[in-house]
């Protein structure tokens, strides 16, 4: 037994089969998502000329049942089958989506988009567990990193491709599109096992893995209230995880007093394309993708140099985005690249931002505490998409875009700085850290 997981940690990821299998329908269901989400802010945001308030509803919609039940949902993937939570999952929102097509109220928008969301929380933190069953430790950042530009290229086709659809046929084909791919990905999962494949215990992991991976599974199941409360507890003593989330999550919160806004703000400028939307969350895609496949090879700096710095950049440029809207006279083809620019730069800020702390987080959370962390995870990181789009509400309405678009920049700044301090002011790299305590286990 022993020799056949070593050969799982030798060979490649490539030769994974289940992972693979796992990344294909990640990398449909994400094709879905994006074009579901740029055909309903086209509708309400350009179609329906919704208020600053209407589109922040939207994202409150798809973003509250995250918050409520992140926990529980990730209890729910610690105590059940993976694999068959994940086709649940995509089964119940083929329905959800393929009723999007029906909606022509933006009430009915809110309702659906809160369903979806109750079975995006169940999937995330099964997902996120299965990876962790089926590639050995010593693969989970490469895998991550895999995971990161598959959901980096779905930004970059999904909104093409819904700008397409939308020219040729109508919103109502990205509806039936991505209710299509749901269930192309139920469809896939059939294919990954349904148990266990890497025995988390037998390879080298960091002391509070083992620790914690021994005693989760050899003690008789707890009351589910209490295995989430495990989750939210295991959260905090993981090292350097905790203060990184609480900056990341600040982060977010920051971005999207100006984000949640885009429409609003491309509203501004006379004559601007309707297209244009599609084509900045286009770049922003291509800027994440290529921050994901730059992470792991920046190896002489540690997680948080990379999260401040990240940080820093999209707030410089979301900053010069909204000076822009004020200086440009006019929507014509310059005003439209150096758009696109920008967004492509933010991308790659935020690429540098999540995706170390979501390498950071795989490689020390246990794989049967994955679901209950990665479930509490989600529900920080919605608090602040909630609370985000509400001040930027409020924003602008009181004060207007532009104002909205500065503050989030000089805030996002400030912030990616308290990174860089944070980080100058350890002694040991978090890098370093991790590798340490990996030969140790080793040893």
């Amino acid at each position: 037994m022993t020799s056949e997981l070593t050969f799982e940690a030798q060979r490649p990821l490539k030769n994974n089969r289940s992972f693979v299998t796992l990344m294909v329908a990640q990398a449909i269901s994400n094709l879905g998502d994006w074009l579901h989400l740029l055909a309903i802010l086209t509708l309400v945001g350009i179609r329906w000329n919704a208020t600053p308030w209407e589109i922040t509803f939207v994202m409150l919609s798809a973003a509250l049942p995250m918050l409520v039940t992140g926990p529980f949902a990730g209890a729910l993937a610690d105590r059940m089958n993976r694999k068959w939570l994940m086709i649940a999952a995509d089964g119940a929102r083929i329905v959800i989506v393929g009723a999007l097509i029906f909606a022509d109220q933006i009430w009915h928008v809110y309702i659906l988009l809160v369903l979806k969301s109750l079975f995006d929380v169940i999937f995330s933190p099964a997902k996120n567990g299965k990876i962790k069953e089926i590639v050995p430790h010593e693969q989970l950042a490469q895998a991550v990193s895999i995971s990161s530009v598959i959901e980096q290229l779905s930004k970059i086709i999904g909104p093409a491709l819904g700008g397409l659809l939308v020219a040729a046929f109508g919103i109502t084909w990205c509806f039936v599109l991505d209710s299509a791919s749901f269930l192309i990905s139920g469809i896939i999962l059939l294919w990954i096992p349904g148990n266990r494949v890497i025995q988390t215990a037998i390879h080298n992991v960091t002391e509070v893995e083992e620790e914690t991976a021994g005693n989760v599974h050899n003690r008789p199941k707890d009351s589910f209230w209490k295995e989430t409360l495990e989750g939210i507890r295991m959260l905090a003593s993981l090292p350097h995880v905790g203060t990184s989330l609480i900056l990341l999550a600040s982060a977010i919160l920051f971005l999207q007093f100006a984000d949640s806004q885009t429409v609003v703000l491309f509203r501004q400028l006379p004559g601007i394309s309707s297209d244009l939307l599609g084509w900045c969350v286009a770049a922003s895609g291509v800027g994440t993708l290529i921050a994901a496949m730059s992470v792991r090879k920046w190896k002489h700096a540690g997680h948080v140099m990379k999260m401040g710095l990240g940080t820093s950049l999209t707030g410089l440029v979301i900053g010069a985005a909204g000076m822009i809207v004020v200086a440009w006279p006019s929507a014509g083809l310059s005003a439209h690249l150096l758009l696109i620019t920008l967004f492509a730069l933010a991308g790659i800020g935020i690429g540098f931002a999540v995706v170390p702390f979501q390498i950071l987080l795989q490689e020390q959370t246990p794989e049967a505490m994955t679901g209950r962390v990665f479930g509490t995870v989600g529900s920080v990181m919605t608090a602040s998409n909630i609370m985000g789009p509400v001040a930027g509400g409020f924003m602008v309405t009181s004060f207007g875009v532009v104002p909205a678009f500065v503050c989030s920049g000089i805030l996002l700044t400030l912030l990616g700085l308290i990174y860089l301090m944070k980080r100058n002011g350890k002694k040991v790299d978090l890098n370093d850290s991790i590798a340490a305590k990996t030969m140790t286990a080793g040893d």
